[in-house]
This record gives structure tokens, sequence and C-alpha cells, in this order.
């Protein structure tokens, strides 16, 4: 089992600092000789920690100065009724979504069983980021029933908003009815729309949404930029 390298572990729990609270957004963090004495490291490492936290876009070193925190990491909740802008909004944060491709295509078996459709079914599939302050912080896939929805890929299109999209097609609310979170590791891909280096920890979640009836109209994918984001359980 391949360890995590000292350097990204300095980085981690930096981050978890500026995540909890303990370095606000403009904080001055401790010097490099500092940190290195703290993790009995040496500052080579430490520099390569707060490079990878740079890049981020979690700090940013003013010559002379020091290094300080750009920006906390976006608190984000996942329940039943949590809407993407609102929550996004509640941070503080200006939320955004970019598409990245819409297609039409047969459901695969998780699909199909989450959906309550036949393996190799039509659905609509919507991929894109999600973005907080212009940052990307989630690479997300929805799927939904092209046969109920026919029309969805042309209202996110106009829309960009799974809730916009859902309203237009008669679904005026939906719940979430199932999470289910995993840590995984970057892939080069995943690195390449997050801007994370690959390997770089991730949080991947799959979730179904329902309608108020309890069909299910949406099953999604979502990968988190974990140095970005501090996801919440909740249950409202």
């Amino acid at each position: 089992m391949n360890k995590t390298p000292i350097w990204k572990s300095i980085a981690l729990s930096l981050t978890s600092d500026i995540a909890e609270g303990r370095y606000q957004t403009g904080d001055r963090l401790p010097t490099e000789a500092q940190l290195a004495a703290t993790h009995g490291v040496n500052r080579h490492t430490v520099r390569r920690a707060l490079s990878d936290m740079a890049d981020q876009g979690l700090v940013h070193s003013r010559r002379g100065a020091g290094v300080f925190v750009a920006t906390r990491p976006t608190e984000y909740p996942i329940g039943k009724r949590v809407r993407y802008h609102k929550s996004i909004s509640a941070s503080g944060k200006m939320p955004g979504k970019k598409i990245l491709a819409l297609t039409t295509r047969a459901a695969d078996e998780a699909e199909a069983d989450a959906l309550g459709l036949e393996t190799g079914d039509t659905v609509h599939v919507y991929d894109g980021l999600s973005l907080a302050d212009g940052q990307p912080i989630g690479l997300f896939q929805s799927v939904f029933p092209a046969k109920r929805f026919p029309d969805i890929l042309q209202i996110l299109t106009e829309t960009q908003s799974v809730t916009k999209a859902l309203q237009r097609c008669d679904v005026p609310d939906y719940t979430r009815i199932s999470t289910r979170l995993t840590a995984r590791a970057a892939t080069a891909t995943q690195a390449l729309h997050l801007h994370l280096s690959e390997g770089a920890p991730v949080l991947f979640s799959i979730g179904i949404n329902a309608d108020p009836e309890g069909n299910p109209v949406e099953y999604g994918r979502t990968t988190f930029a974990g140095e970005r984001v501090t996801l919440t359980l909740n249950e409202d």
C-alpha cells in the first residue's frame, strides 16, 4: 500500500486547519521554518506542500511578507433537499456551472437499476463542472430517463440548472433518497478538469434523487476536489 508523501500530509493538515477556522481568509500562515520545526521536516518539504496549496488556490505568497490564506474550502451540505446554487451562495461564494457535454446513450446496469429502467434503455446525460467563485470544485454527471424527460437536454442548455430543468419537466420538487461517499485518488482526466495534481485526494459521491411520489428522476455521480470542499451530511 502506497504511503501518503510527507509534503502531501502537511498540505492536508494545513487545509484542515483552514477549513476548521484556525486560519481565516487573509491570515498569514506560520513561516516555512516554523512549519518545518512543527512537522519535523526540512524547509524544502514544507515549500512543496505550500506550492501544492497555492496550485489549488488555497494560499498565495507575498514576497517578503509570507504565505497567506486565499480562500477557505467551500462548505457544501449533502442532504435530502440540498440545492447547489443555494448552498454555495450560503457559503459566501458565487456559484456557477459549466457544461462539458450533453449526450444521449444506453443506460448501464447501475444507472438502470437506480432509475427503475432496463439495462440499455435510453438516458440523457449531463456532464459538467461545479464552480465556486469561478474555481472548479466538482466534476459531475447527471443521468435522466429519456422517455420521461425527452426535452431535458435542451432545457439544460438554456438553464444549466437541474432544479430549473426538472421544474420545466413537471417535477416541482425532488429529494435525495440515497447518497454514497468514497475517498479516491484523482485520475488524470479528473485532475485536468479540477485543476489538481494526478493522484490528489478526491471525494466521489453517488446520489439518487426522486420526485414527490418517490419515482427516481436523477442518478448523479460527482467527484469533489478534496482540498477545496468540506462535505457536511444533514437530514434537511
